[in-house]
């Protein structure tokens, strides 16, 4: 089972969030919490696989409350999926350097945010391929100037090749078509890639690719 945990301070939002989840057979509704402070407490008791923050909340927003949740090393397997009202909010770019595996707008459709849910316990992409490249399009256009590539040392070549077209926005089919390799293949090598920089999931794998100088703005088309 996929246990996710509902942070919102609006409670018709989080009741219509709760009635999705829990009529799907793998998914669980562990807990709601209806500010910052108590999603933090509430993540630390019930441990959830997912929890879906919304961005601004009373006592501590989303964005602090997922800065403390991804900081503890006791919490590292939970992944955090901003919510949203706008696509582009400016606070989700913060969340993502923080550790958010993403996010989501509140009236994406019902299929998209289980699959969300699904796949960012997976580690995979868990945004649309246009959502997913907008946002990298906004970070690039905001992103400092490119950190020492030191990093990147312990990556092979087609690791560092296959970070590149994460980079961009690729997902692991079409990263497989550019390399003429099997998806299994891509996924393996995406995977041994956040293995080695210690990337909690892809989307921090994006903001690694452009920190380090391996993509750029610009190679976007």
């Amino acid at each position: 089972m996929i246990r996710v945990l509902l942070a919102d301070d609006q409670s018709l939002v989080r009741a219509g969030f709760r009635a999705l989840l829990a009529a799907q057979p793998d998914i669980e509704v562990a807990g709601e919490a209806a500010d910052g402070e108590e999603a933090v407490r509430l993540v630390r008791e019930v441990r959830p696989d997912v929890v879906l923050m919304d961005i601004r909340m009373p006592l501590l927003d989303g964005l602090a409350a997922t800065r403390r949740i991804t900081g503890d090393a006791g919490l590292e397997g939970v992944r955090v999926v901003m919510l949203t009202t706008f696509e582009l909010d400016e606070y989700v770019f913060e969340a993502i350097r923080a550790g958010s595996s993403g996010f989501l707008v509140k009236d994406t459709e019902p299929e998209e945010l289980l699959r969300a849910v699904r796949a960012v316990v997976d580690g995979d992409a868990l945004l649309s391929p246009g959502v997913t490249r907008r946002l990298i399009a906004e970070f690039a256009a905001r992103s400092k100037e490119p950190a020492t590539a030191a990093r990147l040392g312990d990556l092979t070549e087609r690791e560092r090749e296959v970070m590149a077209l994460v980079g961009i926005g690729l997902s692991n089919e079409e990263i497989a078509r550019r390399l003429v390799v099997s998806p299994l293949t891509a996924k393996t090598h995406v995977s041994r890639t956040m293995v080695k920089l210690g990337a909690r999931d892809r989307a921090q794998l994006v903001v690694l690719a452009y920190e380090s100088g391996l993509v750029r703005p610009g190679w976007l088309g």
